[in-house]
């Protein structure tokens, strides 16, 4: 089967091509069931995360040539024995999931932390014709939702994770640094939660119009306005109770610290480079105003809330561009344009526009 491999490991943007990530179509042998809890499934969209071109960096180690994407959608066409007897599913659902398989029995699995699972497998391959998955890892989609929104049920999990992390009560005020899909969903889930204030700085003109369609109160361009002057004349001098960081983008980090209101809590949602260390004045932040400085890696427990919520996201506002599997480096490409609100790899044409 064809499928999406990361053959050398780099930076898509270092302007040295030798020194540049690749990611190739390549001949691989067609995984099939093993275990008796298996799913097999028939990949029809996996779109590009934010988070993948780190993973063509290589920042988690793993061994060359290795598979890529996880947030996909697909059909079910095989199933181990159990699958029947433990779940509802069947042969032909119309699927997405969680693309971690988390053990289960150590003790992070136990302790209710399942995202510091010590089992987690290496590598990640929804970019591929076909995959295998536990059945614990798969949710089904509504009927009448398309597979190319369906494969949102990943990125939709990560707003609800974030708003899990950030406990916001009605009325709170929130801003959000980054608007792109990311920041876009999050928008989306916190204003459903009762945020206050919700802005959103992102300085492409666009994404900023799309935040203020999904509903931003406030959106501010950081290129031309400044940005802590602008949250204080938002929030009357108080700074937001939440700030949440989805840009990824280094040198708009700086301020956001000052942008938090006494007792709130900073949030960084992006994945940034492996080596970067954030300043941070301890004394004026941690110690006199009591901020909240944290992060998170993945989304366990959020997904059954995540399939709830998805037929209420507007999708239909993100600028979506597809391309199929065999031009897999194109697809890439276009992601770093960053031109599009998310970028969808259709892996089999016969699922097209399901």
């Amino acid at each position: 089967m064809k499928a999406l491999r990361v053959i050398k490991a780099g930076s898509l943007k270092d302007p040295d091509p030798s020194k540049r990530g690749v990611v190739s179509v390549c001949e691989v042998p067609e995984p099939e069931i093993e275990g008796d809890d298996d799913v097999k499934i028939k990949v029809a969209y996996c779109a590009i995360c934010g988070s993948d071109p780190h993973v063509i960096e290589n920042i988690f180690g793993w061994t060359i040539p290795y598979g890529i994407g996880h947030e996909i959608s697909g059909v079910i066409v095989d199933m181990g024995k159990n699958v029947p007897l433990k779940t509802d599913l069947k042969i032909g659902d119309r699927v997405a999931g969680n693309f971690l398989n988390f053990c289960g029995e150590c003790y992070y699995c136990k302790n209710g932390q399942q995202q510091f699972c010590e089992n987690i497998p290496e590598g990640n391959s929804g970019m591929s014709e076909y995959i295998i998955w536990n059945a614990n890892q798969v949710y089904k989609i509504p009927d009448d939702m398309p597979l190319a929104r369906g494969c949102l049920l990943e990125p939709t999990s990560i707003g609800v994770r974030i708003a899990d992390k950030l406990r916001l009560k009605p009325g709170e005020r929130v801003l959000i640094n980054g608007g792109g899909p990311i920041g876009l969903i999050t928008l989306q889930i916190l204003k459903m939660c009762g945020a206050t204030s919700l802005t959103v700085s992102e300085p492409n003109k666009a994404r900023r119009d799309m935040a203020a369609e999904l509903g931003a109160d406030f959106c501010i361009d950081p290129i031309s306005q400044d940005l802590v002057e602008e949250g204080k004349c938002i929030t009357n001098n108080m700074g937001f109770d939440a700030v949440v960081e989805c840009s990824g983008a280094l040198k708009a980090l700086t301020p956001l610290p000052s942008l938090v209101a006494k007792g709130g809590t900073l949030l960084f949602a992006a994945q940034y480079p492996v080596d970067f260390e954030f300043p941070l004045n301890l004394n004026r932040y941690c110690y006199l105003n009591e901020i909240t400085v944290t992060g998170f890696f993945v989304s366990p427990y959020a997904y059954p809330r995540a399939l709830q919520i998805l037929p209420r996201m507007n999708y239909d506002k993100f600028k979506f561009i597809t391309f199929p599997m065999t031009k897999g480096p194109e697809a890439f490409e276009a992601q770093m344009s960053a031109q599009y609100t998310k970028v969808l790899i259709n892996c089999n044409e016969d699922l097209k526009d399901q």
